[in-house]
């Protein structure tokens, strides 16, 4: 084994790092932290981590560099084998004394992980990058073992500013007719394919087969594999009825008893470990609706969002029938990559998202394909409610391409195109 991890550290030492676009995410290259970068399979961990490589300070040499990609298929390693990492660096470069940079791929692949980490974070090194894409990370391991130790991150797949930037569609210019154009395209395109970035300039049959292997790995590896599941079809069809539920309302316990009226046998414990799962593997989300009470939170029906637009297409319903809650899932997604805390706001109408930062709700967003005179009522209404209930003046209603502004009870709702609003928020 460890002549083959000196042939991993060596062949990397000798290839030259791979043309990449940058990744909005800014993470500290010297904080003396233990810097772990946590998302979904294929949202571009690995090149993230080359990235920040090129932005070490240029007195650090490519030698000076381990790199591991612990899904690597020469690599079956258990904790105790880790320690040859180290053995098999110094072998090779027994007089290095430069401080080492460690950056760690897909680490949750080895039970009991923290520990070594931990070790050399103590003794050897403290500049150590680690991703994975298990929620896990954030939390279990990083707070028993790496407690003060570490920093964590997540990356998710690209923002519709990145997507342009991989697109070479300049965001920035907005007064050109025909570069205005390109990007209301691009959003189009970005709804219906979603954000994977190497699926981005992929034709749709391609993109397809490749978005349904992303789906497969996840099930097979990140939850069929990891909690040892023996029910491997109710877990798809769990799944596959989770994803056609988009941005709609979802209850476990109606879930369930639909699994059951098709005949699917799984009991109701499985049913909520399921949904565990695959919030753990970053591949749905589900949101409470507002209220100060947990209890109350708990007690109501969640909303579920998922990683991708492109998943959900694939696997799920047509994308022309269902823009509005591909517009939806995108907002959302945008609100989870920058990091806000969201729920729903329920009363007499709905609101879809609500953001709370520090002690209040500052922001109430609306999100619809368009406002016409079957909906325009219903959408205003329900973020009115939700404005007059948390004192604000102002609140946002997301359209495919509609730009207005309406003021009522002197209350002002901006009505932008979507695309808009994620480029300057």
């Amino acid at each position: 084994m460890k002549e083959i991890i000196k042939s991993i550290i060596k062949d990397f030492h000798e290839s030259p790092l791979q043309e990449l676009i940058e990744r909005k995410l800014s993470v500290p290259l010297n904080s003396k932290k233990i810097i772990t970068v946590i998302g979904s399979r294929r949202s571009g961990k690995t090149y993230f981590l080359y990235q920040l490589m090129k932005e070490l300070p240029k007195s650090v040499r490519r030698e000076d560099i381990i790199y591991i990609n612990f899904e690597d298929e020469r690599l079956n390693l258990v904790a105790s084998d880790l320690q040859l990492i180290l053995e098999s660096y110094y072998e090779l470069y027994p007089y290095n004394k430069n401080p080492l940079y460690f950056f760690f791929d897909e680490l949750q692949n080895i039970e009991n992980w923290e520990k070594f980490v931990r070790r050399i974070y103590d003794t050897v090194s403290r500049n150590i990058f680690i991703t994975g894409s298990s929620s896990k990370l954030l939390s279990k391991e990083i707070a028993t073992s790496l407690r003060g130790r570490s920093i964590s991150y997540e990356l998710f797949p690209l923002t519709f500013d990145e997507y342009l930037k991989f697109k070479n569609i300049r965001a920035d210019d907005l007064y050109s007719t025909k570069n205005k154009a390109r990007i209301v395209n691009a959003f189009n395109d970005y709804l219906s394919e979603g954000g994977f970035p190497e699926v981005v300039n992929y034709d749709r049959e391609l993109r397809s087969k490749t978005m349904q292997s992303y789906l497969d790995v996840m099930i097979y590896r990140d939850i069929i594999e990891r909690y040892d599941i023996k029910n491997a079809s109710a877990l798809r069809y769990f799944i596959v009825k989770s994803l056609s539920n988009v941005s709609n309302y979802f209850s476990v316990n109606k879930l369930f008893n639909e699994l059951k009226s098709a005949g699917i046998k799984i009991s109701k414990d499985s049913t909520y470990e399921f949904i565990n799962y695959v919030n753990d593997c970053y591949l749905v989300f589900l949101i409470n609706k507002y209220s100060e009470s947990i209890s109350i939170q708990n007690a109501n029906d969640k909303k579920l969002y998922c990683i991708d637009n492109g998943i959900v297409n694939s696997v799920s319903f047509k994308f022309s029938g269902n823009k509005g809650r591909m517009l939806e899932n995108a907002v959302y997604l945008h609100l989870k990559a920058a990091e806000e805390t969201v729920y729903y706001y329920k009363g007499k109408g709905e609101c879809d998202f609500i953001i709370h930062t520090d002690t209040k709700v500052n922001t109430a967003i609306q999100v619809t394909t368009e406002l016409n005179d079957v909906n325009k009522k219903r959408e205003t209404e329900g973020l009115l409610e939700a404005m007059r209930y948390f004192k604000l003046n102002e609140g946002f209603i997301l359209t495919i391409d509609e730009t207005d502004e309406i003021i009522i009870d002197n209350k002002k709702i901006n009505v932008m195109p979507a695309w808009r609003w994620m480029m300057v928020n």
